[in-house]
């Protein structure tokens, strides 16, 4: 399998690097394939131009060195010589698909609240693979991973993929929580007097210097940005959903300490008032956000805040949780959530807070990332809308936008190919039939 490079956050920030590369990339059709590197080209029956948001129909995607090198009408273009041709002309071609919330690095949600003791840290990041490959074939090429319960597991799986040694997506890490004893991101439910392993703590802070201190840690280690667990969170016992955990001060700490690296900060945040103390102490984005009020809102939308809502995940933890079993609190906080989250989302969108594509995967199993379009488009955006929160606006949200989100000269050749026209049905982003990651193929569609 070829392998790829992830766009780097430090250096890719400066306007100037970003800059001089991009017109770089745009000469590549200019160079042509004398350098000897293989040319493939997509033949797509109709393409979803993002950018402009609009269909074109019989398009060819010219690609080599894993970028795509132009874009162009069938008709109006010649196939060059000795070129791979992927014929998806039956099918609808798009941006690879991005999930900014998921948790490949970890075993699955279960009725078992100590179930990541039950499981060293080579087992769980090995289930990792799995779910990153299921998570590629599924059309999400690029995640952001927010969180594990072994220090570090995101960061292994991420170089293991960017190394060409096993399939999944191009992956933002954190390489653990931060969060404070007992909270959101700390593990809950043991008896006081057990001892919990040192990396499955890693990110338990007690104090605005500990912050610091474990974001320089976690930064140095290989993290692509931070998590903070601003509040409560439904699937930890013991905690609140509307209560704050991390001050707005130590939220500020880890906000300064990580942008000395160049580095941005989100948060895990239910309640309203710790939304409000992350909004205030410069996160990126918000997660879930499911007691938005008002005044929230509105300083997010002031701020230009982010906003990644799980709305389909109360659906299935709902059902799976009854099924199965899951701890009544668990399902208590999830009912008192679910539909608040959903019609909070719509005020959000309808004032115009910036929105990013995001499903908690993990609680759900890995590959049905797709189910949340449906929920978006039922509570108030267009399918256009919930498409570009998962490609263009996604990138934007990471800073990757020159690189991935949409299709285009320069851009990493990500691809994926649904039957249908997605505008007018959604879910047929349900069923992928065909995946491209950085011009290698790890899915085609079946021909009769």
């Amino acid at each position: 399998m070829a392998s790829d490079s992830r766009p780097v956050a430090g250096w890719w920030r400066t306007g100037l690097c970003r800059a001089v590369l991009t017109a770089l990339l745009l000469l590549l059709p200019l160079i042509g394939s004398s350098a000897g590197e293989v040319v493939s080209v997509v033949r797509a029956g109709s393409l979803l131009d993002i950018v402009n948001e609009r269909l074109l129909s019989d398009q060819m995607i010219t690609i080599q060195g894993g970028r795509i090198l132009a874009v162009q009408p069938w008709s109006a273009a010649a196939v060059p010589e000795n070129a791979t041709v992927h014929d998806w002309s039956a099918w609808t071609v798009l941006p690879g698909l991005m999930d900014m919330h998921t948790h490949l690095a970890d075993s699955a949600q279960s009725a078992n609240v100590l179930a990541p003791l039950e499981m060293t840290a080579a087992q769980s990041v090995l289930q990792g693979v799995a779910h990153a490959e299921r998570t590629l074939l599924a059309g999400f090429t690029t995640v952001r991973d927010v969180g594990v319960w072994r220090a570090f597991n995101d960061v292994a799986l991420r170089d293991a993929i960017d190394g060409g040694i096993v399939p999944g997506p191009r992956m933002a890490v954190v390489g653990a929580y931060i969060t404070v004893p007992g909270g959101a991101g700390d593990i809950t439910g043991q008896a006081f007097d057990v001892a919990v392993p040192a990396d499955l703590r890693f990110g338990v802070v007690r104090s605005p210097d500990e912050v610091r201190e474990r974001v320089r840690t976690l930064i140095q280690n290989g993290a692509t940005f931070i998590k903070t667990l601003a509040t409560g969170a439904v699937l930890t016992t013991g905690t609140q959903i509307g209560a704050q955990e991390l001050s707005e001060e130590e939220l500020r700490a880890a906000v300064a300490e990580a942008a000395q690296y160049g580095v941005y900060v989100t948060a895990h945040a239910h309640g309203a008032e710790g939304i409000k103390a992350a909004v205030r102490a410069g996160v990126r984005s918000i997660e879930h956000g499911s007691l938005l009020d008002a005044e929230s809102i509105e300083l997010m939308r002031e701020r230009g805040t982010w906003l990644v809502a799980d709305i389909y995940n109360a659906e299935y933890i709902d059902r799976a949780g009854r099924l199965e079993g899951w701890p009544a609190e668990m399902l208590a906080k999830n009912d008192a959530t679910a539909d608040v989250q959903r019609e909070n989302f719509r005020k959000a969108h309808a004032a115009g807070v910036r929105l990013a594509y995001g499903t908690d995967s993990g609680v759900y199993p890995h590959g049905d990332n797709a189910l949340q379009f449906a929920w978006m488009v039922r509570y108030g955006m267009t399918p256009m809308q919930a498409i570009r929160a998962a490609t263009l606006s996604a990138a934007e949200m990471l800073g990757w936008e020159e690189q991935v989100g949409s299709i285009g000269p320069g851009k990493w050749a990500d691809l994926v190919a649904v039957p249908g026209n997605p505008l007018e049905d959604i879910t047929v982003l349900e069923t992928v039939v065909a995946v491209m990651k950085g011009g290698s193929v790890y899915l085609e569609p079946a021909r009769n």
